[in-house]
This record gives structure tokens, C-alpha cells and sequence, in this order.
């Protein structure tokens, strides 16, 4: 496939239409400054530009696009985004929501409840293998924390979002697990352990960070709360645990959730639960247009050669770099660039795995880089670029549900700066003895 520079000049123009126009209303102290100009309306422009930069006749440039938008990860997406969005909706009319926040305030001390709220979302990501799912029924949950109490809404949703990263970073059953082990060629456990090592550091010090940020918090608890109404949440937790399908837990919790309303709480009836549902659906109308969007300006991106431009662009650099003997420490920040630049493109750390895997392989086998330490990285920065991208599909949706600009949120998503950091770190400070493994299986 040609390689081809010029086409991620789209990818460029929305993120300068999208982020630029959000940061200078936000200068001028204008409310809601990213929302001035949303993002389905920003990538526009950039998706006009893909178009005009293709080759082949328009009909040919249109099939594309569609056939991006119609892509199997994209449409999964924007189908949790909607029962996501109803479950969050339905849940909160019945009081669920309530009910919940006061539950954890009687259970968690007041000043364990954000390293508390990080914990359990870590452990529900990890259970279910995807952090969208968790994002949808942990953020609701955070939202109505602070209103009972004078934590930041920024903290307390970056909690969350890190949380799930850190979930969907480790869990076994994750897709982005599961690519890269395949991809590389070791087994999941092997590589579990790896990651473990480098998350754990950045999940201890995002505790230590969360329990100093909420230590003295003023929380309003108020005792009064039905149980039957925490069980969509609590039964959503138990679904999410025993493995079952992210699409099952989300419409189970949705069906458990509108009884609960239709047989405990006075006036609610069925045209009322179906409102409500559909409530949630116009609540996600943003993010999935854009993840449409994206998906199809993605595409279009691909085939002009703009990420067959920065694959070669990273195996260059590691060639010239290294041309009298192997280097597993370039070979790593090789790895590592290649599926960061990605995934900034896809705005998927699953396709951006993909993508990169057969690369990825190709340079640890080059630079004599361990298997197991290659699917780490891989997984690892895909994930930490997946849970800060203003675009992504991670902080949109809790972006959506908390109300907050995306910039804001990036800001607050503490767990996955530290893991980047500290993975960062142990390519950077790695010691000769740190790659032995590797070269003897050279």
C-alpha cells in the first residue's frame, strides 16, 4: 500500500476546528465553550477534505466512507451508547441513582469514597473486559456523588474513566488484550503479569492522589435509601462478573430497572418507562454521530495511506537508528509511537492494535524486544491514548453524561497520565539486564 503523508491533514483539521474553536471560547469564559461547535459538526469540514484527497470517482470515495461508519467495532460502539444512555436514563427516573450514591455513602467511609469510586470501577472494567460499559453505569453514580457533597465533578468522573482504562488494560477478556497477545504471540497470562507490574505503580499513586483530593470533603449524607432500587446496579456489577455479554448486562439492568419503577415508584407506567428510554437514546445523539463519523473518516485515512505513512515512517526510524546491531530499548519506543500515532488516528485502541500488530511483531523480532513486553506496550499506550483523546469514545461518553467538556475531563483522568508515564519510564531508565530475556531467545 502507497504511503501517503498528506493524507492525515483531515485528521489535523478537525482536531484544530474541534479543540481550537473550544479552547478560544473558553478564553473568552463563554459556558459550555466546546459546544459552541460540536464535534459532528467540526469533523465535517476534515471529512469533505478526505473526500477531495481520495482517488477513484466520487462513488468510489463515498463507498469508503460508508463502509467505514458501517464498521463492525463502530456499530458496536454506538449500540452500547445506546443502551448505555437508557440504562443511565431509566435507572436515575426510577432513583436509582440516589439511592445507590447513598448506599456507598453508608458502606465507604467519607474519605475513602473517590479512591473507593476508582476501585470499584477498576474492578467492574476488569470483570466485563470493556470500559465503555462500565463508563455508562459507574459515571451516572458519580454525578449524583457530588451533588451530596463538594467534590470536584471533573475528579470524580476522571476516577471513573480511569478506572475503566485501568479495567480494560488488564482484563483477559478484553478485546485489546486479546489482539495484542494474538498479534505478538504469547500467552494472555504471561502478559498479564507484565502489565500488572507497570499498572499497579500508577493505580497505587492515583489512590494516594484521590484519598488527598477527597480527605476532607463536606459529603450531605442522607440515610434514607431503598435497596430494591440499588439492585439494577448491584445486578449489573454481579452480570459483569460472571462474564456475561456487555449488550446483555446493559438491556437486562434496562428491563430490571423499568419494573422496579413500574411496581415500586407511584405514577410511573409504561409510557413513561419508554420515554425515559428514549431520553437516554437522544442523550447519546452526539457521540454517536461522531463516532460515525470518525469511523468513516478513518477509513477513508487508511486508504489514501496515511497510517501505511506513519508505519513506515516508525520502521524507518527504527532501521537507521540501529543499523550495526539490535536495540530492544528503540525497538520498544518503536512499538510504543507506532500504536500511540494510531490510535490518535482510528480513535479505536482496538483497531489501532490491529493495525499495528503484524509491525509491531516484525519490529521485536528485529530489535530482539520480548513478546510479552511487546503486547504490554501495545496495549498499554493504546490504552492511555484511548482514555485521553478529547474524541474518543471513553471520555465522550462520560463527557455526555456529566455534562463537562472533554479537555476537562483529560485533565482529571489522573490514572492514565500516570501510566503513561510510567511506562514511558520503563522504556526510557530500562537496564541491559531488563532485555536478557529477550536476546537469549534471539
Amino acid at each position: 500500500m502507497r504511503a501517503n503523508p498528506f493524507a492525515l491533514l483531515p485528521l489535523l483539521l478537525f482536531l484544530a476546528l474541534f479543540i481550537g474553536s473550544g479552547v478560544y471560547y473558553q478564553s473568552a469564559n463563554v459556558d459550555f465553550a466546546f459546544y459552541q461547535i460540536s464535534a459532528p459538526v467540526a469533523i465535517l469540514p476534515a471529512i469533505v477534505l478526505a473526500l477531495l484527497l481520495d482517488q477513484g470517482t466520487l462513488s468510489q470515495r463515498l463507498e469508503t466512507f460508508i463502509q467505514g461508519v458501517g464498521d463492525s467495532n463502530i456499530i458496536t460502539m454506538c449500540l452500547i451508547y445506546l443502551l448505555a444512555g437508557a440504562f443511565a436514563s431509566v435507572a436515575k427516573a426510577v432513583g436509582g441513582v440516589d439511592a445507590t450514591v447513598n448506599f456507598g455513602l453508608s458502606v465507604i467511609p467519607s474519605e475513602l469514597v473517590l479512591p473507593g469510586l476508582f476501585v470499584i470501577t477498576a474492578f467492574i472494567a476488569t470483570a466485563m473486559g470493556t470500559s465503555m460499559g462500565t463508563i455508562a453505569a459507574m459515571a451516572p453514580i458519580a454525578l449524583g456523588l457530588t451533588e451530596v457533597s463538594d467534590l470536584s465533578l471533573p475528579l470524580c468522573i476522571g476516577a471513573v474513566v480511569g478506572g475503566a482504562m485501568f479495567g480494560d488494560n488488564l482484563s483477559i477478556i478484553s478485546d485489546t488484550t486479546i489482539a495484542a497477545t494474538r498479534s505478538q504471540g504469547c500467552d494472555m497470562r504471561d502478559k498479564f503479569r507484565m502489565n500488572f507490574k507497570i499498572a499497579l505503580p500508577a493505580a497505587l499513586i492515583t489512590l494516594g492522589w484521590l484519598y488527598l483530593q477527597g480527605a476532607d470533603a463536606s459529603i450531605t449524607q442522607d440515610n434514607d435509601y431503598e435497596l430494591l432500587k440499588v439492585l439494577p446496579y448491584l445486578a449489573v456489577l454481579v452480570m459483569a462478573l460472571s462474564g456475561l455479554n456487555v449488550f446483555l448486562v446493559l438491556f437486562s439492568g434496562i428491563l430490571l430497572a423499568g419494573a422496579i419503577g413500574l411496581t415500586g415508584v407511584q405514577d410511573y407506567s409504561i409510557a413513561q418507562f419508554s420515554k425515559d428510554i428514549y431520553t437516554g437514546y437522544t442523550g447519546m445523539q452526539e457521540i454517536l454521530i461522531l463516532s460515525m463519523l470518525i469511523g468513516g473518516l478513518g477509513a477513508l485515512m487508511k486508504a489514501q495511506g496515511g497510517l501505511e505513512f506513519l508505519a513506515r515512517l516508525i520502521d524507518r526510524f527504527t532501521i537507521q537508528s540501529n543499523k550495526s546491531e539490535a536495540s530492544p530499548r528503540a525497538g520498544e519506543a518503536a512499538i510504543s509511537s507506532a500504536v500511540v500515532l494510531t490510535n490518535i488516528c482510528t480513535a479505536n485502541n482496538t483497531v489501532a492494535i490491529i493495525i499495528c500488530g503484524g509491525l509491531a511483531k516484525d519490529i521485536a523480532e528485529r530489535q530482539h524486544v520480548d513478546p510479552r513486553r511487546s503486547a504490554c506496550l501495545l496495549d498499554i499506550f493504546s490504552c492511555v491514548v484511548q482514555g485521553l483523546l478529547p474524541y474518543g469514545a471513553q471520555v465522550l461518553l462520560a463527557g455526555s453524561i456529566a455534562g463537562l467538556s472533554p479537555l476537562l475531563i483529560i485533565a482529571n483522568i489522573h490514572y492514565s497520565w500516570l501510566l503513561g508515564t510510567i511506562a514511558l519510564g520503563t522504556i526510557v531508565f530500562a537496564k541491559a539486564k531488563t532485555h536478557k530475556h529477550a536476546l537469549e531467545r534471539a
